[in-house]
């Protein structure tokens, strides 16, 4: 029996690596800890000031373990009432250093 493929239609999505598990995201919960917690735009959108999520749209982690569009940070942090402190434990916001897996050895 031979197949003729007449069409094919590819998808694809995307994530950003915020480092949750994949069984975390994947449990049927309402995806709570997949949206900003400023805005409350899912990470793979863009934030209220941007008109494309990707790069120019990035992500930014807190020491807290927190994570924001970095605009949205960004216009949380240069309001008076933020006292530079993350929107959600109220701790001194301190931006962490990101660290790229590496593979071989």
């Amino acid at each position: 029996m031979k197949v003729h493929i007449k069409r094919w239609h590819a998808i694809a999505q995307w994530r950003w690596d915020t480092g949750a598990a994949d069984a975390d995201m994947d449990d049927g919960d309402d995806g709570e800890g997949d949206v900003c917690g400023i805005c409350r735009v899912p990470y793979e959108g863009c934030c209220p000031s941007c008109k494309m999520p990707g790069d120019d749209c990035p992500l930014i982690w807190g020491e807290c373990t927190h994570v924001f569009h970095m605009h949205c940070l960004l216009k949380w942090i240069g309001t008076a009432a933020s006292k530079q402190q993350c929107p959600m434990d109220r701790r001194a916001w301190v931006t962490a250093e990101r660290k790229v897996a590496t593979t071989g050895s």
